[in-house]
């Protein structure tokens, strides 16, 4: 799509201002996602100057957030890449999130002021988040509240400011593509949880199972664990390396107690709010399509 590439040029113009080559080079060892925050505000915002500094300014965000996300979970790959830490090392990884986020703000403190709260507080927020799901790995949660509470801030929070912010640049309902946002955020971070157990190795781009492995209670567990009659044994596999069998023994239970078909569930529910939300808007059949094919996937 050509005006992600605009984006893409955006955002090297920007980081190009610091005058230092080191940068140029990492940011194009960046592997690149599917872009969901811009292609969001694109779709509400339209296609113009300031949509596209604010998509470049929450692309290099999100990027940031990732790179320092890298070296918390010890990440070797990122997409299917070898990722920036893995490439270089941790300090280059930390070092240069740094760079993206303090390039980002200061093109953000020359935006609109009320959009420049939203996403900075969406910031603020998604560094909380990090450091709950940090927390939550000490121990096996098992409440689905802070499991919720986590995804929301982590993940949620940024995709709710991009919308938000996207209104605000088109004149629109500010509230009604906030919720379609948040609830996008959400709905993505169970699925990209869901298909962690369902897909393999090669089509993640990383290990299967590795949540579990890693310490995340994602949303198939917790309901697992709610149901299952041994969880003695699921809380014995938790945070260790998988055989095939145990990986097996964990689906299997997965279908039995109906676990993973009902957190498929909630991520529909949650997705069908979001539809909801802005269906009767003007122009809102592509974010309808953005979510319904998100939630009607193969899993």
């Amino acid at each position: 799509m050509e005006e992600l590439q605009q984006v893409k040029d955006k955002i090297k113009e920007f980081v190009a201002v610091c005058n230092h080559q080191k940068s140029l080079e990492l940011l194009d060892k960046l592997a690149t996602g599917k872009m969901l925050r811009s292609k969001l505000i694109l779709k509400i915002a339209g296609i113009n100057e300031e949509s596209i500094k604010l998509c470049a300014v929450v692309e290099m965000i999100h990027a940031a957030s990732l790179l320092h996300d890298d070296v918390i979970d010890e990440a070797d790959t990122r997409r299917g890449q070898p990722s920036v830490n893995a490439l270089y090392d941790n300090k280059t990884s930390i070092m240069f999130g740094d760079i993206l986020y303090s390039r980002a703000f200061t093109e953000l403190s020359q935006m609109d002021k009320k959009i420049a709260y939203n996403i900075s507080n969406a910031v603020t927020l998604l560094s909380i988040g990090e450091m709950i799901d940090v927390d939550l790995t000490n121990t096996f949660n098992t409440s689905y509240d802070s499991y919720l509470d986590m995804i929301y801030k982590k993940t949620a929070s940024l995709i709710e400011a991009s919308a938000r912010s996207a209104a605000i640049l088109a004149g629109l309902d500010e509230n009604k593509y906030a919720l379609y946002g948040k609830n996008l955020g959400l709905a993505f971070q169970m699925i990209d949880d869901i298909l962690d157990i369902t897909q393999d190795s090669a089509t993640l781009g990383k290990p299967a199972m590795l949540d579990f492995v890693e310490g995340k209670v994602t949303i198939p567990y917790l309901l697992l664990h709610s149901r299952v009659e041994d969880k003695a044994k699921l809380e014995s596999l938790y945070k260790k390396e998988l055989s095939s069998e145990e990986s097996a023994w964990i689906k299997e239970q997965m279908q039995v107690t109906k676990a993973l078909e009902d957190s498929i569930l909630q991520a529909k529910a949650i997705g069908n709010e979001a539809i909801e939300a802005v269906i009767d808007e003007k122009d809102s059949q592509t974010l309808v399509m953005i979510m319904k094919a998100m939630i009607e996937r193969e899993f």
